[in-house]
């Protein structure tokens, strides 16, 4: 792992998991302590859901910069702002200074993002063990925060635990140092745009980020609670959204080191085929058991859908604008996903919703198995 390659995309990597470190915490601690946050419940969701929303109209403006100034100077300005994001966290009073630091996360997080999978696709041919070992690197961070961050929280405050938060997340600039210089490369220029028409992938990841971001995350307490105390189910709901992290971090790599020897896209289908099945598992009131498959295969979904659309592209193709298209319907599903969640839970059940969520992903793949293998026959 000692050519430039690798060492982008371990840097990188290391610099999303530090600028990750506040943004994990927030979601863990705001709810609780919105008071000392001077925020309303009513702010706290628009706080925690205003990244995704910015982020879903940046990404093909953030993949045009990217092209412009080039990865390595992008991960710089991304260490910077995900610094003064955390810090602004610490200091924050008041929904104003609050969203500003939210949508400055939401720039931050979309430079990261396509940095690391750009590094990442460099060379086509081993983009899913590549993508995958960024992944992993990536949930560091997140599951520090989890873990460590409560307890910082509980022993000198919210506010000051991001503080305290923004020293190592400073150190991601240290980072982007290390970052080896770009190559001139003859590529050709697209001009990314956010929300284009979706190619069929895209739809899977936009019904992925709305059942797992969405449907799953909003309501795996609710299922706990009606048969255990609240405190064991936001115990139970909160170490299974932590185990959202620990997958990403093992199937990733794992799923990705596959997907380079047989092919990413008979991988692919094979685990949002099983995304699928743990949707199906939930609504039919095997909750742990679908938690898990559900978290296991997400996490692989999240190295093989890039290395999907890296294999698909000639060697001359710039990714990121086929990558800026992806994440961009994820993420519109992700933020759309609890608040539709939310809504329809008077009319339909927590297993209800999961039941649907399930059988619009099975037809979202036969959509995409159609559409690949009409292209096919056109070649």
């Amino acid at each position: 792992m000692t050519d430039p390659g690798w060492r982008a995309i371990i840097g990188s990597s290391s610099i999303m998991s530090l600028a990750l470190l506040g943004d994990a915490l927030l979601y863990a601690v705001l709810p609780v302590y919105a008071s000392e946050f001077g925020l309303t419940l009513g702010w706290v969701g628009v706080m925690l859901s205003a990244n995704r929303f910015i982020r879903v109209f940046a990404y093909g403006a953030v993949a045009r910069v990217t092209q412009s100034i080039g990865v390595r100077n992008m991960c710089f300005v991304a260490a910077a702002t995900a610094t003064l994001s955390t810090s602004l966290y610490g200091v924050g009073q008041g929904p104003t200074v609050l969203l500003f630091a939210r949508l400055l996360w939401g720039l931050t997080y979309a430079s990261l993002v396509l940095a690391t999978l750009s590094y990442a696709v460099e060379f086509r041919a081993r983009a899913g063990t590549r993508i995958g070992v960024g992944q992993a690197i990536q949930r560091i961070g997140p599951i520090l925060a989890l873990f460590g961050g409560a307890w910082l929280v509980g022993t000198i405050g919210a506010q000051a635990a991001f503080l305290f938060l923004t020293v190592p997340t400073a150190c991601a600039i240290l980072v982007a140092f290390t970052l080896p210089k770009e190559r001139v490369r003859a590529q050709k220029q697209s001009r990314p745009t956010s929300l284009a028409r979706p190619k069929p992938i895209d739809v899977l990841f936009f019904l992925q980020g709305y059942g797992v971001d969405g449907v799953f995350a909003f309501t795996i307490t609710l299922i706990f609670a009606r048969e255990a105390s609240l405190a064991d189910a936001v115990l139970s709901g909160g170490a299974l959204l932590a185990l959202r992290h620990f997958a990403e971090a093992i199937a990733a790599p794992f799923f990705g080191w596959i997907a380079d020897r047989v092919g990413a896209r008979p991988v692919f289908v094979a685990a949002a085929f099983l995304t699928t099945i743990g949707f199906v598992c939930v609504a039919s009131g095997l909750t742990i058991l679908g938690a898990v498959i559900m978290l296991v295969f997400r996490g692989a979904l999240a190295s093989l859908g890039p290395a999907v659309i890296a294999q698909s592209l000639d060697v001359d193709e710039d990714a990121i604008g086929p990558m800026a298209r992806m994440q961009a319907w994820r993420d519109l599903g992700a933020a759309f996903g609890p608040l539709a969640t939310g809504f329809a839970l008077p009319f339909a059940s927590a297993e209800l919703q999961h039941g649907l969520v399930a059988i619009a992903l099975a037809l979202g793949l036969a959509y995409w198995l159609v559409d690949h293998r009409t292209a096919a026959r056109r070649v």
